[in-house]
């Protein structure tokens, strides 16, 4: 393991700007774009309010933007509080290879420490890049256990990677951050997004906040085991790790070009069924399907998102991970966004009733296809007898099948919005998207402390 993480820590401090592709600097512009947005509408969740108004005091340094909130704290804070609410809405971007979604985990506590160290834009990007890469990398190098979340368990060191990288960290020092860091994840449970525990939110923007506190500790002299990631990975969080995948053609390819942005408001997992769906729906004349029509729907899918398969949800959060819900509700709304999965929409009395026409199975053939492929097949069976039939093998929004520009871009905009109006959401769009261009990174941020 020591020469593979010899080998990580040695491309992270020796990689440059300008050693980075066009194709993957345009990515990751359109990931910060979007995870901004992201942060920005999850910070307008009553949950995330309370949680911010109860952690900051008014004796903290406020250096650091709390996105959505138009306030500023210590770094520890914001990438707490980020981290969060940029996970609250189930919109994040995320990586199908590497089990997750590492720019949430990455961006928040790279950002705040930006800030206040006042780095440039392209500072943030190089750091951004690496950031992602390291903690993708360990995620496609182990099988996380299907009773933890993954969240906070590979992007805490993702987290500090970036962190270290922007602070200008040299070799020996990145491998001390990457072992203080590996021990700093947190012993997450899946049942959490089963059950509608809200609680599963924080995981990334404790990812954040340790990511952050990683640096401090080594700064301060704290150590790490000799080679934490093989522990960590290849016995507590998982039972098996290849430290060869993580370093594997290092530098040649960049994971967040293979990565996927979401549209549906809910765990990635039901998107194949969901987007299955779309199709069938468009096969009808007027694109819709009344409800007291349907009288079944099979949903074949692959093991992972055969779990969701509650077809009563106790509560807004849960319906995110609930297959039968999400039909459900985007047949009614005829969409799958934010607005679908409300605590009114959990609480409509048709949507319920329709959620228990949903069956899911899984389909052994589509599991063997994971992760190049997350297959559904969803058989919608009409009161009248007629049967309606679609699948898919590539979620829309995959690498394979990706958003295009202006998709992202009005993604962005539903999001963004109605908290800071169009001009200056155009604005901030504009400089994200120039952001090597930026000699101080709060340039971008302090826009984010206005209003439209």
């Amino acid at each position: 393991m020591s020469g593979c993480l010899n080998e990580a820590a040695a491309y992270v401090c020796q990689c440059e700007f300008d050693g980075l592709p066009a194709d993957v600097l345009i990515r990751s512009k359109e990931v910060i774009a979007d995870s901004l947005a992201v942060i920005a509408a999850g910070a307008q969740e009553e949950e995330v309010k309370t949680l911010t108004e109860r952690i900051l005091v008014s004796d903290t340094p406020r250096v650091a933007m709390v996105i959505g909130a138009g306030l500023r704290t210590e770094p520890l804070k914001a990438g707490l509080i980020n981290g969060t609410a940029g996970t609250f809405l189930e919109l994040e971007e995320g990586n199908k290879f590497a089990q997750g979604h590492s720019g949430i985990h990455v961006l928040p506590a790279l950002l705040a420490v930006a800030e206040e160290r006042k780095r440039s834009g392209k500072d943030l990007l190089t750091a951004f890049v690496l950031g992602y890469e390291i903690g993708a990398r360990i995620g496609i190098a182990c099988e996380i256990r299907m009773s933890m979340h993954p969240h906070s368990t590979r992007g805490t060191v993702g987290a500090a990677v970036a962190v270290g990288k922007l602070m200008g960290y040299n070799e020996q020092a990145m491998k001390e951050l990457i072992n203080v860091s590996s021990s700093l994840t947190l012993a997450t449970s899946r049942r959490t997004m089963l059950e509608g525990g809200t609680v599963r939110n924080v995981y990334a923007g404790v990812s954040g906040y340790m990511g952050i506190l990683a640096y401090h500790l080594v700064e301060s002299g704290f150590t790490g085991e000799r080679d934490g990631l093989k522990t960590v990975f290849g016995s507590v969080v998982s039972e098996t790790f290849v430290p060869e995948e993580m370093t594997k053609d290092l530098g040649q390819g960049f994971e967040i070009a293979r990565n996927y942005f979401k549209r549906h408001a809910c765990i990635r997992a039901n998107h194949a069924t969901l987007d299955a769906l779309s199709a069938i729906i468009a096969q009808i004349p007027g694109g819709h399907i009344r409800p007291e029509d349907v009288d079944q729907v099979e949903v074949m899918t692959y093991s992972t998102a055969a779990q969701f398969f509650d077809q009563n949800p106790l509560n807004s959060f849960a319906a995110k991970f609930s297959i039968p819900f999400a039909v459900a509700t985007f047949i009614v709304h005829g969409h799958a966004g934010v607005s679908s999965f409300t605590s009114q929409a959990v609480n409509n009395p048709v949507i319920r009733a329709l959620a228990q026409k949903v069956i899911v199975v899984e389909n052994s053939n589509f599991t063997a296809m994971m992760p190049d492929r997350r297959p559904a097949r969803v058989r919608l069976t009409l009161s009248d007898g007629k049967a309606l039939e679609a699948e898919t093998f590539t979620n829309k929004g995959d690498a394979e099948d990706p958003y295009n520009p202006v998709e992202l871009k009005e993604k962005y905009f539903e999001l963004v919005e109605p908290i800071w109006g169009h001009e200056l959401a155009g604005n901030i769009y504009t400089d994200v998207m120039a952001l090597e261009e930026l000699k101080n990174i709060n340039q971008l941020t302090e826009k984010m402390s206005k209003k439209g």
